[in-house]
């Protein structure tokens, strides 16, 4: 009867183990937000945006529309190309939004990078994205 029950335990632990893997994996932004970062792309980037989305840029935030947003980004990453970028953290929310928490290098420096998408159209989708030179 003890092994039994050891077993259930067992069994249960590695079922609440294997679970919560899964559930921070769906909590995820997508990795081609990170990849189209990564490479500085804002057209690619511009892929997952909202129709409309806030930019911020060391303390500057504004609501852009998808194009007007590509035109910032553009520019941003113009004047900062990317040396690398990862996510530091990700997690999502309670209203099934997720949000992401990254570093962007660039030669002059790096900037913290947080992102926060949602789900729409079947999809996530940018919401809000913010670079701060760290």
């Amino acid at each position: 009867m003890k092994n039994i029950k050891l077993v259930l335990i067992w069994v249960l632990l590695l079922v609440l183990i294997v679970g919560t893997g899964s559930a921070s994996a769906q909590g995820d932004v997508p990795a081609e937000i990170k990849t189209a970062i990564r490479n500085g792309s804002s057209r690619d980037l511009a892929k997952y945006f909202n129709n409309t989305i806030e930019i911020g840029l060391d303390g500057e935030k504004s609501s852009y529309s998808k194009t007007q947003a590509e035109f910032v980004l553009k520019s941003f990453f113009t004047k900062n190309p990317p040396a690398g970028f990862e996510f530091d953290h990700q997690g999502s929310s309670n209203q099934g939004q997720r949000y992401a928490i990254g570093t962007y290098n660039t030669k002059a420096g790096a900037y913290r990078v947080f992102v926060v998408v949602k789900q729409g159209n079947g999809s996530y989708i940018i919401d809000t994205i913010d670079f701060t030179k760290k």
